[in-house]
């Protein structure tokens, strides 16, 4: 009987992405396995294209809540799939719920938040050993004696060209006859990884002038910041912030030929469409959470006080991220670009 695991995945976009490691792994090494990754439902564009992931089960509780009789309901619910193991990204009490109700009989997770008992093949947690968050999620795929690879594989994306032109129907957008610079000023976690809109928009100046394209990607609350780079570049910008589903952000990115991004979820996708990527990091860890693509640039200061992890600077100044020029995203750009086709 072919193995069927359920992957309890993360909420966060870019967990999300980094995850997609795990279930290449997962394929290479168990071919004829069922994987199916059941997550709150923001996340399902992301799994709509990985080809690896068979099936996609959307969770209904809201973040944070317990919800411990709709878990245990919804768990039972899924028992008629017959899972034969559980591998857990989250290590909330919450989540070992759902695999326990579900009769799943290996329930693999991180010890965590008093798991004992839910879980059956618990998994101590090296940070250590397993510096990266991508790490400890190809980890619990593996057996509990075997060694990390050395070589990870890397999140990738398959964008659907068919909903980037639909989606350029929808908003007016014609086919680029430049090449397109992805600008993601963004970042849900906080100021801290905020690199200034000032700096964007002398970015987007300056290869406006050049005579590329400049698309400003972000969610409904980043429609201010994007707003404001766009009047600084005199309304010179395709300012998509908050127009864009999730899906029809991912596949209209696929059209730039540059990226630049806050440490965000964004950034972690545009690292997976393999597109040419500049990272700014402020107050987070890029040894943590880099972009697993071999085309991304990380630009981070390492200043005495970042990494930080704060959602705001303790210290008033900001100068992990002010003190990064504009300069020096330009030199990490291609001098040229060609157009991509859909």
């Amino acid at each position: 009987m072919a193995e069927r695991i359920l992957i309890l995945g993360p909420s966060w976009v870019g967990d999300m992405v980094l995850a997609h490691s795990l279930f290449q792994s997962l394929k290479a090494r168990r071919p004829d396995a069922h994987v199916a990754v059941a997550a709150p439902g923001w996340t399902l564009p992301l799994l709509a294209r990985m080809p690896e992931v068979d099936e996609a089960i959307g969770l209904p509780f809201r973040h944070g809540e317990l919800a411990l009789g709709e878990r245990i309901r919804f768990g039972r619910s899924l028992r008629g799939k017959h899972f034969t193991q559980a591998i857990l990204l989250v290590n909330s009490l919450k989540s070992a719920i759902l695999p326990i109700a579900a009769d799943i009989p290996r329930r693999t997770g991180f010890l965590g938040e008093f798991r004992y008992g839910l879980l059956n093949d618990i998994r101590p947690l090296d940070k250590a050993a397993l510096p990266r968050t991508v790490d400890r999620f190809v980890a619990l795929g593996l057996e509990t004696d075997e060694v990390l690879p050395a070589v990870l594989p890397q999140p990738c994306l398959h964008a659907d060209s068919a909903s980037a032109l639909a989606t350029m129907q929808k908003l007016g957008i014609a086919r680029p006859e430049a090449p397109v610079l992805a600008l993601c000023p963004g970042a849900e976690y906080g100021p801290a990884k905020r690199w200034p809109e000032a700096y964007y928009a002398e970015v987007a100046n300056q290869m406006l002038s050049r005579g590329w394209q400049v698309w400003l990607f972000g969610s409904e609350k980043d429609t201010p910041v994007t707003a404001n780079i766009n009047r600084l570049t005199q309304e010179r910008c395709r300012d998509l912030s908050g127009k864009t589903s999730l899906g029809e952000a991912i596949d209209l990115m696929s059209l730039a030929s540059a990226v630049v991004s806050n440490d965000s979820g964004l950034m972690h996708v545009a690292a997976a469409l393999q597109l040419p990527l500049v990272a700014i990091y402020g107050s987070s860890d890029p040894s943590h959470t880099p972009p697993m693509s071999d085309k991304a640039r990380v630009l981070s200061l390492n200043l005495s006080c970042s990494p930080c992890f704060k959602r705001e600077c303790p210290l008033g100044h900001l100068r992990c991220l002010r003190d990064i020029a504009p300069e020096r995203i330009i030199e990490n750009l291609p001098s040229s670009g060609g157009i991509r086709s859909l």
